[in-house]
Formats: C-alpha cells, structure tokens, sequence
C-alpha cells in the first residue's frame, strides 16, 4: 500500500493517473518492463510525447526506469511498473488536506 507523507505527494499521485496515456502506460508495463521504442511503437505514441508522459509517472513513482546495454551495443532506457495499492478514506484525505496550503485571492 502506498503512503503519503504530505498532500502535495497524494496529489502528485492523482494528477499522474488523471491522464488516459498514462493510464494506458501503465496497463502496458503492468505486462512487463518495456524499452522506450518499443513502448511507443505498442501505444501509437510519438517518442516525445511517451517521455513526457512517463516523466510525470516517474516523478509520482509509479514507474522506475533503468539504463541497459542491448545486444546491439545501443543502450536502451527500460520502464518498469512499480507495483502499487491505494486506499483512499476521508480519514486519509482530511489528515494530508492539513499538510496542504492553499493561497487565498485578494478582493
């Protein structure tokens, strides 16, 4: 089960999966790690475009990436799942909505 220190670190969670290509990044790399290429060429997905996606995964740690040598000689970055289970509660929520700041507009 994952824990979250702060409100910031739930949120960063929540706005990774509120995104239908990352929700389908991780559907594939729930099958398996994937190199970069490969994960692009299996959801349509412009290389660019798949970092990008994968950066805000990584950074909600819902994936890890690791730098490998192919066969070839060319080096690969691989993306793998990291397995996760999340319980939200209003216990959970009210005790991290504390942790938040939220900045008040002037009127």
């Amino acid at each position: 089960m994952i824990h979250f220190n702060n409100g910031y670190e739930l949120l960063l969670f929540l706005e990774a999966l509120s995104n239908p290509h990352r929700l389908k990044i991780i559907a594939v790399l729930s099958e398996g790690r994937q190199y970069v290429s490969e994960l692009a060429r299996e959801l349509g997905m412009s290389r660019p475009l798949l970092y990008l996606h994968l950066q805000k995964l990584e950074e909600a740690k819902l994936v890890s990436s690791s730098m490998e040598i192919l066969e070839s000689g060319k080096t690969a970055k691989y993306y793998m799942l990291n397995s996760f289970y999340l319980e939200i509660s209003e216990v959970m929520i009210s005790d991290l909505a504390s942790t938040l700041i939220v900045k008040k507009k002037n009127t």
